[in-house]
């Protein structure tokens, strides 16, 4: 053996033993990537946390390792995967009706609470498949869980002490259950809310346009046949022209909320020049319908911190702050007062600003759509704006939301209104 052999026999060593290190090290990450993958597989396709919880096996609190015998409570993995894909929201409950997949839909739209069925409807549903096998349909309105409620509504609220923490929309559901193994039990769940909503406003929309359509035209038309006759009566005429007037100041106010709508879609940039003060505005807008008010006989009082500054467009505020202030006058007594307040929110984050009166409430089954474009609630034949199509709490919605803001209601029949309207604060 010659003098370099040594160094010869430590490399090769050396170099098997690297080769062994390196096939070591590749058989831990192949283990590991095994493991690993179903989680980040799900991860990767947006999976909730409720799906890896389940994955991992974790029921009330346990997970896994804590019970070997719970593993035929798992889904397979291409299970997993299946439901992943399915566009309807899916929850999968155990024999002993354990939530084991829920996504957060679930939760918000009123189906699971705590790891639990809380809807009767569907829990019915569920012992009835377990029992006689096929599958179960049904459609289930339910109210939206206050857990998901705005915070920031949630705060001014408070701050209102009305002890009511905002409207809760509606939820139009389709559901379906049926089972996909032993003690296993699928239920999905299509939300037709959006097109619910789209149906109730184009029928708002036709019903209450077309009123305010057809009324100028047989106007018209009843003053030009007037005007043909011979013997034309001129007092007669002149009160024909009068309605024709008034109706065309009907049919000027609806384009111009129309105009008002289309414009407050576009969220507002914060800069130097939208930045104004909030309790001036309030007041030019107050100045404007106080008219109105003494027509009424209502007394509107004007007060706040007059130091909040906001970022806002001023046409869509003041249009904004003008219908809050006009409907509360119209829905007021006579004699009553209408309040106007601006404040700092709870969280000294944002301004607020409160329209109260003391008119004729608003029935808990409209407030949830009052907000609504051309819905009119069941007091409309009673108010003085009968005559309105219903966009002028739709505005307000709008212009708080593209100001990155929000707006609620607290109501009750015979013990008026107050609305809420918050935007952040200038920074």
């Amino acid at each position: 053996m010659t003098q370099g052999s040594p160094d010869v026999f430590s490399t090769i060593v050396l170099v098997v033993f690297g080769v062994m290190v390196i096939i070591a090290l590749m058989a831990i990450l192949a283990k590991l990537y095994n493991w690993a993958y179903p989680f980040l597989s799900r991860y990767i396709n947006a999976d909730t946390i409720a799906h890896w919880r389940a994955r991992m096996g974790y029921r009330g609190g346990r997970s896994r390792d804590d019970d070997d015998d719970d593993d035929d409570e798992e889904l397979d993995y291409e299970t997993m995967r299946l439901l992943a894909v399915i566009p309807s929201i899916s929850i999968v409950v155990n024999d002993e009706d354990e939530v084991m997949i829920a996504g957060t839909a679930a939760y918000r739209l009123g189906i699971v609470d705590d790891e639990r069925i809380v809807n009767d409807r569907v829990l019915a549903a569920i012992h009835s498949v377990r029992e006689s096998g096929g599958k179960r349909s049904c459609e289930l309105v339910t109210e939206t869980s206050m857990r998901f409620a705005d915070p920031m509504v949630d705060a001014v609220e408070g701050d209102a002490g009305s002890g009511d923490t905002g409207v809760s929309r509606p939820n139009w559901l389709k559901v379906t259950v049926g089972q996909i193994s032993d003690g296993k039990t699928i239920v999905l769940i299509n939300d037709v809310s959006e097109e619910r909503r789209f149906a109730q406003m184009r029928d708002d929309f036709v019903s209450n346009v077309t009123e305010q359509l057809l009324k100028p035209t047989k106007a018209l038309e009843t003053l030009g046949e007037d005007l043909e006759q011979d013997d034309v009566d001129i007092s007669q005429i002149l009160v024909e022209a009068s309605q024709v007037r008034e109706y065309a100041g009907h049919l000027g106010h609806l384009v111009s909320d129309l105009l008002l709508l289309i414009k407050a879609q576009s969220k507002v940039v914060p800069s130097d020049a939208n930045r104004v003060n909030l309790l001036e505005q309030v007041r030019e807008v107050a100045e404007r319908v106080r008219p109105q008010a003494v027509e009424r006989g209502v007394r509107l009082v004007v007060n706040g911190n007059d130091t909040l500054m906001v970022h806002a467009e001023r046409e869509q505020l003041q249009g904004a702050i003008g219908k809050l202030i006009e409907n509360a006058i119209e829905y007021s007594r006579p004699n009553s007062a209408v309040g106007v307040a601006v404040s700092p929110s709870k969280d000294g984050e944002h301004a607020v600003i409160r329209v109260v009166d003391q008119g004729c409430g608003i029935a808990k089954e409209d407030q949830a759509r009052i907000f609504e474009r051309f819905y009119r609630g069941g007091n409309q034949d009673a108010a003085a704006n009968k005559d309105g199509v219903g966009l002028g709490l739709a505005i307000v919605k709008h212009v708080a939301l593209t100001h990155h803001g929000a707006v609620s209601v607290w109501s009750a029949p015979n013990k008026g209104s107050t609305f809420t309207f918050t935007l952040p604060l200038t920074r």
